[in-house]
């Protein structure tokens, strides 16, 4: 059944992993967690466990994993902030998978959502037939979290208008939900928690309160600080989705992912990595994520209506997708990227700059 999902949970796609930590475990556990805060972090940063290579879930500083993983033992709240594409709702699916063995309960935040999916709602057929109960009650992730003492995830907070972020605020602080239609309060068990994440390029869009911030333990996600970090990270994502999509492709060259991350890295930037020229930013953020996504869509077209390697067309037709989207300045700054930087970078680079230049006009 499983093989028929389009996407399976973490703590399924990886339960041999945390079967075998949870089976090895010799240090103390939490209320209401699977595994030692110690083997969390090795799920997280990868290791091996009694002949089981534990994959590297997150790649970068394992000192922002500790504090993420201590945040969660105490009772505060954690929030993971960084810009678009630095692992925030990876990482958060990956610590309730370990913790938990459920990283389900999640609402994702939008303009859209209302204080109820925070809190709870009614099934109003059997609200009107019987009258407010138990029974017709539909609980939120939260609530659900809270009774079982467990890990609720919070995607996108900062989406979500300021009057609904903050019905949060009574939760965190009492660590209980008032029921008044029924008269009584539902208090959470131990173990009970919320990973929220934030987006740094939402910020001034519905900023959180002061009072709720006080509720969280912030920690920042950074972008990768290297090339080699980067790549690494598209890399291990990209041999994990295409296992997971059967693509008809090879998984792309070192030298194919290092064209995609230098690209990105020096649009972001605004230089180039040698820091010896000064170039135009685009107004698209072009982060490790997308750069994850361009190359399992070239992959795509490379084994779907090419030989299955990657092509410099199909690499272009990514690019191009990625880097021009609505902004016109972005056309621009792309055609004086490609004219005053690919171009002259050697016969390396030609091919994809001739298959990028015809794309662009």
């Amino acid at each position: 059944m499983s093989e028929e999902l389009q996407r399976l949970p973490a703590e399924v796609m990886f339960q041999k992993e945390i079967d075998a930590l949870i089976a090895a475990e010799k240090n103390p556990v939490p209320t209401g967690w699977k595994m030692s805060p110690k083997s969390v972090l090795t799920y997280i940063m990868g290791g091996e466990c009694n002949g089981v290579k534990i994959m590297p879930k997150y790649i970068g500083n394992k000192r922002i994993v500790e504090i993420a993983i201590a945040t969660l033992v105490t009772d505060r709240a954690l929030l993971l902030i960084g810009e678009p594409g630095t692992a925030k709702s990876w990482l958060s699916e990956h610590l309730c998978a370990a913790i938990n063995g459920n990283s389900t309960c999640v609402i994702q935040g939008t303009a859209g959502t209302t204080e109820e999916q925070i809190r709870y709602s009614w099934n109003y057929a059997m609200l009107i037939a019987e009258g407010p109960s138990d029974k017709a009650i539909i609980k939120s992730p939260v609530f659900e979290a809270m009774e079982e003492g467990k890990i609720a995830r919070f995607e996108e907070i900062s989406r979500c208008a300021s009057e609904v972020q903050d019905a949060l605020i009574s939760i965190l602080s009492e660590k209980r939900i008032s029921i008044p239609e029924l008269g009584k309060e539902s208090a959470a068990k131990k173990g009970f928690s919320i990973i929220a994440t934030a987006n740094t390029r939402d910020r001034g869009v519905n900023d959180m309160s002061a009072a709720l911030k006080r509720r969280f333990n912030i920690v920042v996600l950074p972008s990768p600080n290297t090339l080699e970090e980067e790549m690494d990270i598209v890399k291990t994502r990209i041999e994990k989705l295409s296992e997971g999509m059967a693509l008809l492709s090879k998984v792309p060259e070192a030298e194919v992912i290092k064209k995609v991350c230098t690209i990105f890295r020096e649009l972001r930037q605004g230089e180039t990595l040698d820091g010896k020229q000064k170039i135009k930013s685009t107004a698209n953020v072009l982060s490790t994520a997308e750069a994850i996504s361009l190359l399992t869509n070239s992959m795509s077209l490379a084994g779907s209506f090419g030989d299955g390697e990657i092509s410099d067309a199909d690499l272009a037709a990514g690019l191009q997708g990625a880097i021009v989207k609505e902004d016109s300045k972005d056309s621009k700054v792309w055609e004086e990227y490609l004219e005053n930087i690919m171009k002259k970078r050697g016969k390396e680079w030609i091919g994809l700059y001739n298959e990028c230049r015809m794309l662009n006009g």
